[in-house]
């Protein structure tokens, strides 16, 4: 399962909202439900036709999330990677750990525990470079648990 633009589009909707509200990217996922990741996972084909930022506002009405004080844009001493970017990251890094399982109940559950992790924490700091990463060093990230230093 690679390069999957449904899962691509609803890992960058999640950003956009984060970042919308000021809320840290678990908590909009907890907030959402995994019922209703899967729902716009199965439904992103036809969402992306809109502009995400019509999309973030009326998911915002419909589960009435509210504003937080994680701003983690504003923070950044460095250049601010775009909610495109960091979609695809948390997009790869989910390809990878369901490998060829695209049951949709399946990814909606391990977007939901990679958003829930440590991981979703380091790929937010936007003051490091661990979401630069390539995708293999990040999944070996996410297999060993913690932030895998290197040995040089």
């Amino acid at each position: 399962m690679k390069n999957n633009n449904s899962l691509f589009y609803t890992c960058s909707l999640i950003e956009y909202i984060g970042r919308n509200l000021k809320q840290e990217r678990s908590v909009v996922v907890t907030l959402l439900g995994k019922e209703f990741v899967a729902r716009i996972y199965k439904d992103a084909d036809v969402l992306h036709c809109e502009p995400i930022e019509k999309i973030a506002d009326e998911v915002i009405e419909m589960k009435s999330l509210t504003n937080g004080v994680f701003d983690n844009v504003v923070s950044c001493r460095y250049e601010v990677p775009d909610y495109w970017t960091i979609g695809e990251v948390y997009e790869r890094l989910i390809e990878d750990i369901c490998g060829e399982n695209e049951s949709i109940d399946f990814i909606a559950e391990t977007l939901c525990k990679v958003y829930n992790s440590w991981i979703s924490k380091a790929i937010s700091n936007y003051n490091t470079d661990f979401f630069y990463q390539s995708r293999q060093y990040i999944h070996e990230c996410w297999k060993a648990g913690e932030i895998i230093q290197d040995a040089g």
